[in-house]
């Protein structure tokens, strides 16, 4: 039984998948399953895989084709669930991994038992595989620093979905992925793994993301409404946290943060008295919050008045 399952999740990305592929052939931790999970491609990904499965029979790759589009996060639970490793990566068609990137994870969690889930730094690439110097995604790479850091992702996802190895008793523990979210099921996933594990990064760039205009962190408003359900999610465990050792100031900061993100993201949506309403909880919390009372008088202005003004 391999040690380590890479669960490979493929959607009209031929062009990169092949990529892909050698990137794990290329690793220098051999002791893994390719599971290859298609979600519906139509661009002649399912008959590549199949006639690489054929003519490289050594190579340990298995498939799955669902017959019905499921979606990232119910493509993965079935990965999850078919897989066999202790360990599991997942690694998106179009996304890239440097040779040492599984060694040094697998490593990473032989020397501390507390942490379940390892992930890296990197960078952004275009579609030809150039580096992208700027921000295209408008944030930096994220990262994390290693053990407790439940803080560090309450306010955004810091870890990157093609950058991470887990221990498959992690979702044993916490469950599945949340199959009703578009984009953010991977950082509610890890916001639950958190609660209960050490995380542990590697500042080392080991995984390149592709941005390209397929890229499902384009769809704004999708993005946007995931933002506002994962935080009306997070915040009512965030007055749960007395006990995690973080200080009064800190609970309060973090509370009318996550307030305030829930507004924002209810007027960029449209609903500008559901976001005076948050605003108004995260000015409860914390009163002098300047920020806060700016963007509750914003609301009453046109709502493409307030996208410009966030």
């Amino acid at each position: 039984m391999p040690r380590v399952s890479i669960l490979l999740t493929c959607y009209n990305h031929l062009r990169h998948l092949k990529v892909a592929i050698d990137c794990i052939r290329s690793q220098t931790y051999a002791d893994y399953e390719i599971v290859a999970l298609d979600d519906g491609s139509t661009d002649g990904t399912r008959e590549w895989l199949t006639q690489l499965q054929k003519d490289e029979p050594s190579l340990p790759l298995t498939l799955y084709f669902n017959e019905k589009n499921l979606g990232t996060y119910g493509t993965l639970n079935r990965g999850i669930e078919v897989s066999t490793g202790e360990l599991i990566a997942e690694f998106n068609d179009d996304d890239v991994w440097a040779p040492t990137k599984l060694e040094k994870q697998v490593a990473m969690l032989d020397a501390n038992s507390q942490i379940g889930l390892v992930h890296t730094a990197g960078y952004f690439i275009d579609d030809d595989g150039n580096e992208l110097k700027q921000n295209p995604l408008g944030f930096p790479w994220p990262k994390t620093s290693t053990g407790d850091v439940l803080l560090e992702l309450i306010e955004h996802n810091k870890i990157i979905a093609s950058s991470v190895l887990v221990r498959r008793a992690c979702f044993e523990t916490v469950g599945n992925f949340n199959t009703s979210y578009f984009g953010s099921g991977d950082w509610e996933m890890w916001y639950r793994i958190a609660e209960r594990y050490h995380v542990g990064h590697l500042d080392e760039p080991l995984t390149l993301y592709r941005v390209h205009a397929g890229s499902a962190s384009h769809y704004t408003d999708r993005v946007s409404d995931d933002d506002r359900r994962i935080r009306e999610w997070m915040v009512p465990r965030i007055q749960a946290y007395e006990g995690r050792g973080w200080s009064a100031a800190t609970r309060r900061r973090i509370l009318a943060h996550g307030w305030a993100c829930i507004a924002t993201n209810r007027v960029w949506l449209g609903d500008a008295n559901g976001g005076r309403q948050a605003y108004v909880e995260s000015l409860k919390v914390m009163p002098w919050r300047f920020k806060s009372a700016l963007r509750y008088l914003a609301t009453f202005l046109p709502r493409r008045t307030f996208r410009s003004l966030n």
